[in-house]
C-alpha cells in the first residue's frame, strides 16, 4: 500500500524531461502570446522590403507636399524670397567664372564657356545639395521621426525632390543664358529629361546612404562639405577634363579615364551634351548612357536597401 500512495522521489532526468515538455509561462510569454493572438506586432519593427516599398509609395503625396513646403520655407525670411533659388547658383557660377575663367584662364580651351560653366554648376549643385540634405535628413528631423510612424526613407527622398524642384527653377535661368550666348534650342534639349531622372535616382540613393551614416555619426554633416568640395574639383565643373588630361598635360592616360567614369562627370556631361551644340559626342565618355543608368541603379537600389536595413533604429537612442 505504501508503494502506491508514496511515489518514489523524482530523479534529475525526470525533472529535466518535465521542464522541457512543460509549456512556457511567465508575464513576458503571456503578453507575447496575447499580442500574437490579436495580430499585434512590435512597434517600429522593420517591415519586409516589398512591404516597405508599398508603404513608401502610399506616402508619395506626403513626400511631394513635404518637399514643396520645405522649398517654400527655405527663403521665407529673405526679402528677395524665392528669387534666391535662382540667384544662389548664378552667384556661384559668377565666382567660378572670375576665378577659373578669368584668373586661371580655363575658358581658352572651351567653346561657349559661360553656358558650359553654368550648366556644370547647376547640375553639380543638385547633387551636392541632395547629399548634404540627406546627411541631415534623420538627425535634423528627430522630432518628426519620433512623433509619427512612416517609412523613414520618405525624408531623404523628399529632400532630393526639393532639390530637384530648385534645379528646375534654376533651369529657367539657364535657358535664358543659353539663348543670350547664342545657343539655339533644339531637339537634343529633350535629352535633359532622362538625364535628370537618372541623376535624381543616383542622388536619392546617395542621400539615403548618407542619411543612415549621418544618423549614427552627427559629425559627418561637418565633414561632408570638404569631401564634396574635393569631389567637385575632380568633376570638371569649371574646366574641360578632356583638355586638362590630354596628351600635352603630362598625366597618365588612366587619370582621364578614371575622371570620366566619375558619376558626377557623367551627369554633367550628359546635360552639356543635351543643351550645348558645341559640346559634341566626342567629348562624352564611352557608353555614357549605360554608365549613367548603371550609376543610378547601383546607388539607387543599393542606397535604398542599405537605408532600409536600419529602419527600426532611426530616432532611437
Amino acid at each position: 500500500m505504501s508503494q502506491v500512495l508514496d511515489p518514489p522521489p523524482p530523479t534529475r532526468a525526470s525533472t529535466q524531461a518535465a521542464t522541457a515538455t512543460a509549456p512556457p509561462s511567465g508575464p513576458g510569454h503571456d503578453l507575447a502570446a496575447l499580442a500574437a493572438r490579436h495580430g499585434l506586432s512590435v512597434s517600429g519593427a522593420r517591415p519586409s522590403l516589398p512591404q516597405y516599398v508599398r508603404q513608401l509609395w502610399a506616402r508619395r503625396h506626403f513626400i511631394g507636399a513635404f518637399s514643396t513646403a520645405k522649398l517654400t520655407a527655405q527663403y521665407s525670411q529673405a526679402k528677395l524670397g524665392q528669387l534666391w533659388q535662382v540667384m544662389t547658383p548664378l552667384l556661384n557660377a559668377a565666382v567660378y567664372y572670375f576665378i577659373f575663367g578669368l584668373l586661371l584662364n580655363t575658358r581658352r580651351d572651351v567653346e561657349d564657356f559661360v553656358p558650359f560653366l553654368v550648366t556644370g554648376v547647376f547640375v553639380w549643385t543638385f547633387t551636392q545639395s541632395s547629399i548634404m540634405a540627406g546627411t541631415r535628413a534623420i538627425s535634423g528631423n528627430l522630432g518628426l521621426v519620433r512623433a509619427l510612424h512612416f517609412p523613414r526613407a520618405a525624408l531623404p527622398v523628399s529632400f532630393c525632390l526639393q532639390q530637384l524642384q530648385q534645379l528646375l527653377f534654376s533651369m529657367c535661368a539657364l535657358v535664358v543664358i543659353l539663348l543670350a550666348f547664342g545657343v539655339p534650342p533644339g531637339p537634343s534639349w529633350l535629352l535633359a529629361v532622362p538625364a535628370l531622372v537618372l541623376q535624381f535616382v543616383f542622388n536619392a540613393g546617395l542621400a539615403m546612404i548618407m542619411a543612415r551614416v549621418g544618423s549614427k555619426i552627427p559629425d559627418m554633416a561637418q565633414l561632408m562639405p570638404f569631401l564634396l568640395r574635393t569631389w567637385m574639383y575632380a568633376s570638371g565643373v569649371m574646366f574641360s577634363i578632356e583638355h586638362m588630361t590630354g596628351p600635352d598635360s603630362g598625366l597618365p592616360s588612366w587619370v582621364g579615364t578614371a575622371l570620366q567614369l566619375n558619376p558626377a562627370v557623367v551627369y554633367i556631361d550628359l546635360m552639356r551634351f543635351a543643351l550645348i551644340d558645341s559640346f559634341g559626342g566626342s567629348q562624352l565618355p564611352p557608353h555614357v548612357w549605360a554608365l549613367a543608368a548603371g550609376w543610378a541603379l547601383v546607388a539607387g537600389i543599393g542606397g535604398f536597401i542599405y537605408f532600409w536595413k536600419a529602419e527600426e533604429t532611426y530616432g532611437r537612442g
